[in-house]
């Protein structure tokens, strides 16, 4: 099924959607742990599963042999990422063809995190936009996109990065999810400024559980634009040195932030489950009844 035809019937029957995000192992390294964790998200019965793929488009192969994984064994509707980096035409179409033998029809098209070193894409596609386009050429796919609700880091401006995002729709983008974000007040700020550019496709708020120590040190490392709100730092200063204090305390605040999102009419929920079926499986049971 499209993600696209998914989330516009939840649009008019006003439930919600609740998705997941995982990622493939690092080439070489065996896929059965993550077969194992897809069949423990699956069984939380998402709407649908994304699956990201590998920085510089390394991962590809890997991507789509989970996205089978999830959607021909398992049965929920993949969405494979596909990045620019460099992505060249031959191996884009060859691509497109392998997920179309598979009935996998949804792809999350992005520019994608560069290599270090590296300032632009090397491959026939410059930005997301370029993808899209292609994408659309070679078959009927539902094609989304991502969005930075402070804003993408590259850009000079919020003004200047939402024009870019109008571009990527106009180039065929069905709907938009954002990175992570910890303030809703930045989303509902960011979906009126889109609103009064002309960007109205469903946008699928991107939430991170954070529960380790690790991950609140390379959020707090890349967070130069993210906004920390106090409520949040606060979590963060009392429980960060007890794992089970912080995991406990990761999950409530990721729980209230989708209450309050939903009480406010968002509707699509993606969880980024840093491939931790437990942590995905206690927010939704904590919501059993609005994910109903």
């Amino acid at each position: 099924m499209k993600i696209s035809n998914i989330l516009q019937s939840n649009i008019q029957s006003n439930k919600v959607v609740f998705s997941c995000e995982l990622f493939p192992p690092k080439p070489g390294i065996s896929l059965g742990n993550t077969k194992k964790v897809v069949r423990q998200i699956a069984e939380l019965n998402p709407a649908f599963m994304s699956v990201t793929c590998g920085a510089g488009g390394d991962g590809s192969q890997g991507t789509i042999e989970i996205a089978k994984e999830i959607q021909v064994v398992n049965h929920v509707p993949a969405l494979a990422h596909m990045v620019c980096a460099s992505l060249t035409r031959e191996k884009l179409l060859a691509e497109l063809s392998e997920l179309k033998s598979l009935g996998i029809n949804n792809i999350m098209a992005l520019r994608g995190d560069l290599p270090t070193g590296v300032t632009e894409p090397t491959g026939d596609f410059r930005y997301a936009s370029d993808l899209v386009a292609e994408i659309h050429k070679h078959g009927d796919f539902s094609v989304g996109g991502a969005c930075y609700p402070e804003g993408h880091p590259e850009a000079p401006t919020i003004q200047k990065d939402i024009e870019h995002l109008k571009i990527k729709v106009e180039a065929g983008c069905h709907f938009l999810t954002t990175q992570m974000f910890f303030d809703n007040n930045v989303l509902y700020n960011f979906m009126f400024r889109l609103l009064k550019n002309g960007v109205d496709v469903p946008i699928v708020a991107g939430i991170m559980p954070v529960t380790n120590a690790k991950q609140i040190a390379r959020i707090f490392k890349l967070s130069g634009g993210t906004v920390i709100p106090p409520r949040f730092k606060a979590v963060v200063d009392r429980f960060a040195d007890s794992p089970t204090a912080m995991k406990q305390a990761g999950i409530a605040f990721a729980t209230e932030q989708i209450v309050d999102l939903v009480a406010n009419g968002i509707n699509h929920i993606h969880v980024y489950t840093m491939n931790k079926p437990d942590i995905a499986k206690s927010i939704k049971d904590n919501l059993s009844a609005i994910f109903s």
